[in-house]
């Protein structure tokens, strides 16, 4: 087995720092969409863009097919002006799924079709002095919060004349730290840490000069945080699909800020389970910490891969997370974990060779999940695994 080349973490900081800079909520990605571009052609891995902007790059292996994809997506959550209230205050509709009790209090910036406004988000009852505990009485959602803007302004015509319209872009201010302890703190980790460790592993393959075998894909979608992610990203023969994302760590999740999760289910339904494994056995036995997880509110782009009718396999990788959709928090561990977990698969070999060609006919290139002797016992005895293959395979000759 040949030994993983080391990440670059200098690198990894400095990347994810960069792109913490550029806003870019879902609809609003087109710098960072660019930015990465740039990275790539650095790095000298060829792409290409969609019409909206999805990167599709292409690591040359030793062979074309079947190939592999990776995914990690650009966009971030964020918020759109709904409407222009009398007051010239905004109010404000969610980008992605997120909750307004996160967004309160955040300093923003709202994108006119003429230039960028500074304001912050805050509930309707925001003075303390003016409400006493009648705050604490106000509802969390959407329709009670408010933006307001740092000008001179007193009505929605004071607002217009601002160039603020309806539909205008709400950026939340990441508000990164990176410790000594090497926390890392922000807004937007979700995913723009995964982005910066896929990078990381991509320069550290390139770095060594070692080919991969097979062709991988990386993909940088912008339309996760909606749902519609990967949906029209692969133009190849991909058989494998791994999404990057973000691991939430929470009560009742076995996730972890010094580890990579490989997840086992999602809202979607469960991963595929030969590739899931494949990515648990790699960590294994090249030292990388991981847990196993399954998240129950989360969606990613393998989802939306599959759900567009791709037949792929599909399997996910996250990085631990504090406080995900919220001020994020993760630890240099837990990347540079995904890094070289990423690097192990990318090195790797297909799960399986014959999946470039479907099993068109014939058991006998299918997949086996039941590797053992699976011992049933009950009132009602089943007949043994075994004899029912035998029987198949009898009937077809």
């Amino acid at each position: 087995m040949q030994s993983l080349p080391e990440p670059d973490l200098d690198y990894l900081q400095k990347v994810l720092l960069e792109m913490l800079a550029i806003p870019s909520p879902t609809g609003f990605t087109d710098t960072i969409v660019r930015y990465v571009a740039e990275r790539l052609h650095e790095l000298g891995i060829p792409f290409e863009m969609t019409r909206r902007g999805t990167i599709r790059a292409t690591l040359k292996g030793k062979r074309y097919s079947p190939d592999r994809a990776i995914s990690a997506h650009l966009d971030t959550i964020g918020a759109i002006v709904r409407v222009v209230q009398d007051n010239g205050r905004l109010g404000l509709a969610p980008i992605g799924h997120w909750s307004s009790r996160f967004a309160e209090g955040s300093r923003v910036s709202v994108f006119t079709d003429h230039g960028v406004l500074r304001g912050s988000v805050l509930p309707l009852l925001a003075s303390g002095h003016a409400f006493n505990t009648a705050i604490d009485e106000l509802p969390v959602s959407w329709d009670h919060v408010e933006l307001r803007l740092d000008a001179i302004t007193t009505t929605r015509a004071d607002s217009e004349c601002l160039g603020v319209s309806v539909g205008d872009f709400v950026a939340f201010d990441p508000l990164p730290e990176f410790t000594e302890s090497g926390h890392i703190s922000a807004r937007h980790l979700d995913d723009k840490a995964g982005v910066a460790a896929l990078l990381a592993s991509l320069k550290a393959i390139v770095d060594s000069g070692i080919e991969p075998p097979i062709d991988c894909h990386p993909l940088f979608t912008i339309t996760e945080e909606v749902g519609s992610g990967a949906a029209g990203a692969l133009p190849w023969d991909v058989s494998e699909f791994v999404g990057i994302d973000i691991a939430p760590v929470a009560p009742g999740q076995q996730s972890n800020e010094h580890a990579v999760s490989v997840a086992l289910h999602d809202s979607g339904g469960p991963y595929d389970y030969h590739l899931s494994r494949q990515l648990l056995r790699l960590a294994s036995e090249n030292d990388i910490p991981v847990r196993r997880d399954l998240f129950r509110y989360y969606h990613s782009d393998a989802q939306s891969a599959v759900t567009a009718g791709h037949d792929i396999r599909t399997a996910l990788l996250a990085f631990g997370c504090d406080a995900t959709h919220g001020y994020e928090r993760t630890h240099i561990d837990s990347l540079a974990a995904l890094t070289r977990l990423i690097s192990a698969y990318l090195l790797s070999p297909p799960v399986f060779a014959s999946d470039a060609q479907p099993a068109e006919g014939s058991l006998e290139r299918f997949s086996h999940q039941l590797e053992h002797d699976a011992q049933m016992e009950s009132e009602t005895r089943v007949p043994c695994v075994d004899s029912l293959l035998n029987t198949l395979d009898t009937k077809e000759k």
